[in-house]
């Protein structure tokens, strides 16, 4: 197949460190060209790929992202795509919404995976009003703000099998890696760790949005002997401190749409203790993975029994559920519906798709036994 990967210019792909979205985008289209298929993946021009590159930017807008510039150049993007779609035989987004509009008149199959949560109010009215293009979950939980737009399907994220390295013999600490904002909670991680006694190493980034937040919260608690803040790393760096640490702690405070560093932590055999939030008991496998928590005691029990989790059956989970070849397996077979839709409907726009092909995946399908969904 003739395939474009359309990724957001806020970060090359893949990310020289830090960047979950561009991430998955590189292992996919990486794995797509090793298993014979014609890819063009539109991204900034320092981006890096097997295939062919097409760019409207010479470099990443992370660091300039409070100038605006970025959107400039993903407006560009989005016309070249307009000009090129005739060459492909589907366009896979990973921009959001922003190419909603261009998705009326374009000529060939298409489909966007959601990489964000979709929980926020406002973004109700929109995805009314394009109920009908067709989109991917990136996990189940991550669709129930929005049970009625047009699902194909929830594909999972995976890595190359041979990224990670298993450990069977880690070091005696804990691992945080992430963002340092308030949903990622490093300060339950340092509470968890220090009442372990315990070292805590913390591979994070600091978004500008968040400086505020770390200097107030976070930055107060680094001073303790047990922690030690390394800031952001590069995947040898992730390979390394992941799999060597004792187990990672995610004990985040919001609805997760998928948890990238948990399926990372399972490659290196390293198992996890996450509160139960967003996609974590989708993800994770209660006393084969890790410890699925609830508040800070029952993490702290986890914690000082994480030693029972067998490493091997931590890194099975991974080559069975989330290698970067069941991926791209899953997403070729959705390319073939949207595909298989087109000639079904001769061409016409997304908003009159034959319903025959369209599956609409409902909130209480993902809700546990017994509880219903709100009205909305």
């Amino acid at each position: 197949m003739k395939i474009a990967q359309v990724a957001p210019v806020h970060e090359r792909v893949p990310p020289r460190k830090y960047g979950g979205t561009e991430r998955v985008i590189s292992y996919l289209t990486e794995e797509l060209i090793n298993q014979g298929h014609e890819v063009t993946l539109f991204a900034t021009g320092d981006s890096i790929t097997k295939g062919k590159l097409v760019s409207a930017v010479g470099r990443s807008q992370r660091f300039d992202m409070s100038k605006q510039e970025w959107l400039m150049y993903q407006c560009m993007m989005l016309d070249q795509i307009a000009e090129l779609a005739g060459n492909f035989d589907v366009i896979h987004f990973h921009t959001d919404y922003l190419h909603f509009p261009l998705l009326r008149n374009l000529p060939v199959p298409h489909v966007t995976t959601l990489h964000g949560r979709l929980d926020l109010p406002e973004l109700a009215a929109l995805y009314r009003h394009f109920d009908q293009v067709p989109l991917v979950s990136i996990s189940n939980t991550q669709r129930i703000p929005l049970p009625w737009v047009n699902w194909l399907e929830t594909i999972h994220h995976g890595l190359p099998a041979d990224l990670y390295r298993f450990n069977s013999s880690p070091e005696d600490y804990f691992m945080f890696i992430g963002r340092i904002s308030p949903e990622k909670r490093l300060d339950r991680a340092i509470e968890i760790a220090l009442r372990c006694n315990t070292p805590l190493r913390i591979a994070a980034k600091v978004d500008k949005v968040d400086e505020g937040y770390f200097n107030e919260t976070i930055k107060p608690l680094l001073g303790h002997p047990l922690i030690d803040f390394i800031g952001e790393i590069d995947e040898q760096e992730k390979n390394r401190l992941l799999g060597n640490a004792r187990a990672l702690l995610f004990p985040i405070d919001w609805p997760e749409p998928f948890g990238m560093v948990m399926i990372e932590s399972f490659a290196c055999g390293t198992p996890v203790i996450a509160y139960r939030h967003g996609s974590v008991p989708e993800i994770m496998e209660q006393g084969v993975t890790g410890f699925i928590v609830e508040n800070q005691d029952e993490a702290i029990q986890a914690a000082q029994r994480i030693h029972e989790v067998d490493r091997a059956q931590c890194r099975k989970v991974f080559e069975e559920r989330f290698t970067v070849k069941r991926m791209a397996q899953k997403y070729l077979s959705v390319y073939q519906r949207v595909q298989l839709g087109n000639e079904l409907n001769s061409g016409a726009v997304y908003g009159q798709q034959n319903p025959a092909w369209r599956t609409v995946v409902h909130t209480r399908d993902f809700l546990p036994r017994g509880r219903t969904p709100a009205r909305s």
